[in-house]
């Protein structure tokens, strides 16, 4: 994952350069303090999802450009087959697979989510983004925090919610717990 880390804090130092754009502009973005927002660009600091997709709504790039260095060129159909779509693991506990990476112009962001289970953990790291998201469990059970209420999903349960309210998730028992997760603005 530090590799990862890196090459996305590359392309955000890019993006800010050749748009010709402050640090402390790109950190309020985002809702951080300069300095953290360095470390990001450095590879030392891990960035939310959610912060990237704010990022490239506000300066017109695609999230995956920032995740994955690829540009999406499909404009009439995109196809991603089963386990082939392009993915990130963005700490240790969460992967995502975008599954819609390739399309020029999309109006929403889907993933596939994989969150591994931290025995013991009660410690959940919650995020906000603009818009709406939709939730599905594909495989296991989980705990999902939105604007201080907890609300259990098991396989086949879904929930829509404001996604401009604290949320954040954990995998719950010893198995991980895989979502698909569609977000729009």
């Amino acid at each position: 994952m530090d590799e990862q880390l890196k090459q996305i804090g590359e392309r955000l130092r890019g993006l800010r350069d050749v748009l010709d754009i402050p640090v402390s502009e790109m950190a309020d973005t985002i809702g951080i303090d300069s300095e953290k927002y360095e470390r990001i660009e450095k590879g030392e600091l891990d960035i939310t999802i959610s912060n990237l997709m704010k990022i490239a709504h506000k300066y017109g790039v695609s999230a995956e450009e920032l995740m994955f260095a690829e540009a999406p060129h499909m404009k009439s159909y995109f196809v991603v087959r089963k386990g082939q779509g392009m993915s990130v693991e963005r700490t240790k506990a969460y992967k995502y697979q975008s599954l819609v990476s390739g399309f020029v112009n999309h109006h929403a962001d889907v993933f596939i989510v994989t969150v591994e289970p931290k025995p013991g953990a009660r410690t959940i790291y919650k995020n906000t983004h603009p818009g709406q998201e939709f939730n599905m469990v594909l495989e296991g059970k989980m705990e999902l925090f939105i604007g201080g209420k907890t609300i259990i999903l098991e396989e086949g349960d879904s929930i829509y919610f404001d996604s401009t309210k604290p949320h954040g998730m954990l995998a719950v028992g010893d198995k991980p717990v895989k979502f698909l997760a569609f977000t729009v603005e």
